[in-house]
């Protein structure tokens, strides 16, 4: 009977444990898929481009990137980059993940995958000057503004943009 109770309240305490776990994480945002329009809401560590996340293995990112097809995507691997072109127009990487010590320790998009992203960055590829970014983003941690462009870094989130009139691009980091 008191071993009962005491594994009763060791499996309340632990699942209580699990929930505040649960809840302290962001929740998974997919470029490509998901519309999550929060931006207090993401984190670089739960984002994750055609399903490569940041940490994920080498292995991991050449087979899901240039191994696997993804419609309409041609991806190119150079030195420690693997670049996802547009087959439509392939002028430049419009994504892509850099590898360091055999793990991927960067994430990018620029504004030639606005028609691929969903939700809140997809808003930021689209904007016209860094206000406007800083309205969909909320004010930048620290930056550099100038009359080449900016520079708005969220690191506390992970992720920096780079505003250079029409080019934007975003990195995904571990968050600082």
């Amino acid at each position: 009977m008191m071993k009962e109770r005491v594994m009763r309240r060791v499996i309340i305490l632990l699942a209580s444990v699990l929930v505040v776990l649960g809840s302290a994480h962001a929740e998974p945002y997919e470029l490509s898929k998901n519309d999550v329009m929060e931006p207090k809401a993401i984190s670089s560590t739960e984002i994750s481009l055609f399903g490569v996340k940041l940490g994920d293995s080498e292995s991991k990112a050449v087979e899901t990137l240039v191994t696997e097809k993804i419609s309409g995507v041609k991806a190119e691997q150079e030195a420690t980059f693997i670049f996802l072109l547009d087959q439509r127009k392939p002028t430049g990487p419009m994504a892509g993940v850099r590898i360091q010590d055999g793990r991927v320790d960067l994430l990018f998009i620029n504004n030639r995958f606005t028609y691929k992203t969903r939700g809140i960055f997809r808003n930021v590829l689209n904007s016209e000057s860094p206000e406007e970014i800083r309205k969909v983003l909320g004010q930048e941690e620290y930056g550099d503004e100038n009359v080449m462009g900016a520079v708005m870094a969220y690191d506390k989130q992970g992720f920096q943009v780079n505003y250079l009139g029409k080019d934007i691009n975003i990195e995904f980091a571990a968050p600082r």
